[in-house]
């Protein structure tokens, strides 16, 4: 099997001759490199660990904000619904804005909007208003998300796995983190659910400084760069690269409807696990901590499993046993969710790890930095537009069956396409050789 330094190589000379103003190529200052990658380590892992406490934070307390705000189920699956949809219209945006100001630029500015929609849904007031503050967060997730990827193909070319397995870790350890204690922080403060959720602001409020150097550095080493003119070397370079149909990829459609089919899993999860175990009789913390153990069932896999998958030439394998992960946990939520609430939230931590693996995938099954940035563009967006439906229609039908055996026959439903889409998504391919005209 090739190692991942090997299975890499071919990506670190492709991005080298197409390397964007705030690569290491670019800006010709090799003294201050070494600082340079150390940053974005820390830039990557702080933005990661602010991807999900959003919606998990959220999901901890979704009784107390339903009835703070009067809301149905229906509505609240809606809410639920909220995430995908905002990742699906605004993930779209992130390779032009990148493009346009340099990826570093644009996820600072995401972390800014994280900050500003955490601190000001809770307090925004109505509904209306709380749906306003999450899409303003959300939308900073959503480009954030898209960039992760490109970041790390650009600057750690050869460190792929290694690197994407770090920011997965981060970003399942601040999502566990977020559903483990925000009810307990929710107690300290008052009781308040409204405190219990803005708090999260100040986690991203710290994400944004090591962004603010980045940009302040690409701005002073880039040169012309900085008043919107690329370096000759790599403009040249981008225009000699093939134009890529993506939509003509059947990799790219199948890892697109694969991350899909898991983000539906992910955020139905993340939304409705927590009142699944409440309605069977669990408490309200220990629910949290039940969705924190699913959560962190991430920290060590997401590190694990991109290094595993990029040492494979195909990746069907891992998508089969997540699934089969994922099946016995559902059997379990439905015919003793309290009895055997640990196990199951262990099996379905384990499934959710297709997130790390669909990103991974993402970095290899394309060649080049641009590439990934639009196979990345592409899944997501396209995969959390899949993902839409499904954590509203619990709603609906745990409101009108007035139980979860629908919502989790229908959970236990999807993982059997996500698990063929998996395998066609794994094989050995590029969207270069597919969509390029």
């Amino acid at each position: 099997m090739a190692s991942e330094e090997t299975r890499t190589l071919k990506s670190t000379t492709n991005v080298s001759n197409s390397a964007p103003a705030d690569s290491p190529e670019s800006t010709g200052a090799t003294p201050t490199r070494a600082w340079t990658k150390r940053l974005f380590v820390v830039g990557i892992v702080l933005a990661a660990l602010n991807l999900r406490p959003a919606i998990t934070s959220l999901g901890a307390l979704l009784e107390e904000v339903r009835d703070g705000l009067g809301m149905s189920g229906s509505v609240a699956g809606l809410l639920t619904s909220v995430p995908p949809l905002c990742f699906a219209l605004f993930g779209v945006m992130a390779p032009r804005l990148a493009r346009r100001f340099g990826p570093a630029a644009v996820v600072c500015a995401g972390m800014v909007l994280i900050t500003a929609g955490l601190l000001i849904r809770p307090y925004i007031g109505g509904t209306a208003g709380f749906l306003v503050g999450s899409a303003l967060a959300l939308m900073g997730i959503a480009v954030s998300n898209v960039l992760m990827p490109v970041i790390v193909k650009r600057w750690f070319p050869d460190r792929v796995g290694s690197m994407t397995g770090l920011y997965s870790m981060a970003l399942a350890l601040g999502t566990a983190s977020a559903a483990a204690v925000t009810v307990p922080i929710t107690d300290a403060l008052g009781g308040s659910w409204r405190s219990g959720l803005a708090v999260w602001a100040a986690l991203a409020a710290a994400a944004v400084l090591p962004w603010i150097a980045l940009v302040r550095h690409r701005e002073a080493s880039s040169g012309p760069e900085a008043a919107g003119e690329r370096p000759s070397r790599a403009r040249d370079a981008e225009q000699a690269q093939p134009v890529l149909r993506i939509t003509r990829s059947r990799t790219a459609w199948a890892l697109a409807v694969f991350f899909g089919l898991q983000a539906t899993a992910a955020y139905i999860t993340m939304g409705w696990m927590a009142q699944i175990f409440r309605d069977a009789g669990v408490s309200a913390g220990t629910a949290g901590l039940l969705l924190a153990v699913t959560m962190v069932m991430g920290v060590p896999l997401a590190f694990v499993i991109p290094r595993l998958a990029t040492r494979l030439p195909r990746q069907g394998p891992i998508v089969i046993a997540l699934g089969v992960c994922g099946l016995v946990g559902y059997a379990g939520l439905y015919l003793a969710p309290a009895g055997g609430a640990w196990a199951w939230a262990v099996l379905l931590g384990i499934a959710n790890c297709s997130f790390p693996l669909a990103l991974t995938m993402v970095g290899m099954r394309a060649r080049t930095g641009a590439g990934v940035a639009q196979l990345s563009a592409f899944a997501q967006s396209t995969g959390y537009l899949i993902s839409i439906p499904g954590p509203l229609l619990v709603g609906v039908l745990y409101q009108h069956s007035g139980g979860w055996g629908l919502p989790i026959a229908l959970m236990a439903g999807l993982m059997i396409p996500q698990m063929a889409v998996g395998v066609l998504a794994g094989r050995n391919r590029t969207v270069e050789d597919e969509a390029a005209r």
